[in-house]
């Protein structure tokens, strides 16, 4: 008499009673990238504690961070910079031009595209936000000690370096 089950893979428990798991390949809390995607989720939903006020989400804090930081830029740089998709970073924008944060100037040179800048109310939030976001990152990493920190900046340096060189090694 064999001894099956009606769940594939299923075994049945020591004292024969019940029917346990089937054997894990793989396990999701243990997995590299769903451990940073569930790290990145929690930063980015504190994170918005900083700027919730000014009523923007998290496309729109990059796209206003981004301009703060580097001036005048077009849609498709901004994404580069921030990983964004076009059509993410475009509905960013246009949230942030109907609050009047930013503004939009086309490019003479090639119409389909336009350049981007901070008016004076987004430079205002952008300076306003800037240092209560570095006094976020300083809380946040307070956890992992100093002597820590080099290592971990060469780690999340190497984790982003490779994972740029998988994505363009699976476009070719």
């Amino acid at each position: 008499m064999t001894n099956s089950s009606p769940v594939q893979g299923a075994r049945v428990d020591a004292a024969g009673g019940g029917e346990q798991a089937p054997k894990s390949l793989l396990q999701l809390e243990a997995f590299l990238p769903h451990r940073l995607n569930v790290l990145s989720s929690l930063v980015s939903q504190a994170l918005t504690q900083v700027y919730a006020k000014y009523g923007i989400g998290i496309p729109e804090w990059r796209v206003l961070v981004t301009l703060g930081q580097f001036g005048v830029m077009t849609g498709k740089a901004v994404g580069a910079r921030t990983h964004m998709h076009k059509t993410k970073v475009s509905r960013a924008v246009a949230q942030l031009e109907a609050r009047k944060f930013v503004t939009r100037k086309a490019n003479r040179a090639d119409l389909r595209e336009a350049f981007l800048s901070l008016t004076p109310a987004g430079r205002s939030v952008y300076e306003e936000l800037a240092p209560r976001a570095q006094e976020f990152t300083d809380k946040l990493s307070e956890v992992v000690s100093a002597s820590d920190r080099a290592a971990f900046d060469r780690a999340v340096a190497l984790l982003t370096q490779r994972s740029a060189e998988l994505v363009a090694k699976g476009e070719r």
